[in-house]
């Protein structure tokens, strides 16, 4: 299933996106998808929605330096281990909204497309051939970073953490085996980066293992597994765009904060 969240008149609802591209319609569920799915017999054509934000997570856990290719050109080698780190769930935006510049803060933010992983259940400890079980769904990601920030600061929190730092979505797509899926960034249309999740130094059982030996992940908690090489700068006024085969593309504009 591919599960929107979606504005309505009286605040946010979840429905179940289904018909062919060009064509699609959602369909209203009754309360929240991660349980048993309820349909209230609403429906409405996607184009006259405004998606929102798939998830509103509790915590943001991202991994850094987890395609090789990418390592290297940050200028580091490949970690033995997952380099993890936090987002804010402030920096969490939808699709189509803005990321904000921050113009007297930062002199060069980049765009970083990754595929996201939903966690569906309150979970720690969780060995990795067992990780299956507490997924509940994949997304897109775009881990916007202030990368003169993090030069500067060493550690990634207020590099990574502005508003709107995070934008996620489409939608959540429930179905899908990860372990080797296309994933690329545009730019104003032009290709920037082109990568396979199967170039993952640590995959995704991996990570769950090594993150649930350290905290407890509530449902609705993201993981951002990481990027692949290819990051670079945005400005004011582009449109930047994370596909992932199987899922959808997420596309935000950027536009000055100040």
């Amino acid at each position: 299933m591919r599960i929107a969240r979606f504005s309505t008149g009286d605040g946010a609802a979840f429905g179940v996106v289904e018909g062919a591209p060009g064509a699609e319609f959602v369909s209203k569920i009754d309360g929240h998808p991660i349980g048993e799915v309820r349909f209230s017999g609403e429906r409405y054509p996607i184009q006259e929605l405004r998606l929102l934000a798939p998830i509103l997570p509790n915590k943001i856990i991202a991994v850094g330096k987890n395609y090789e290719a990418h390592a290297r050109e940050m200028g580091g080698e490949p970690p033995a281990e997952p380099m993890i780190f936090s987002k804010p769930s402030t920096s969490v935006v939808g699709p189509a909204d803005a990321i904000a510049y921050p113009h007297k803060l930062s002199e060069r933010v980049d765009f970083e497309g990754e595929l996201a992983v939903v966690i569906g259940r309150l979970c720690k400890e969780v060995p990795a051939e067992r990780a299956s079980e507490v997924i509940f769904g994949y997304t897109c990601a775009n881990d916007v970073t202030a990368r003169d920030l993090q030069r500067r600061d060493v550690q990634y929190t207020r590099a990574k953490g502005f508003d709107t730092f995070c934008p996620l979505g489409p939608w959540i797509q429930t179905e899908l085996d990860p372990s080797d899926l296309a994933i690329t960034t545009t730019v104003n249309g032009e290709l920037r980066q082109s990568g396979r999740t199967s170039q993952l130094i640590h995959d995704i059982p991996k990570l769950i293992a090594y993150i649930t030996d350290v905290m407890t992940l509530l449902p609705g908690d993201v993981i951002l597994t990481g990027t692949p090489e290819g990051v670079g700068p945005l400005a004011d006024g582009d449109e930047v765009s994370v596909g992932i085969e199987g899922i959808g593309t997420l596309t935000n504009r950027v536009v000055p904060r100040d």
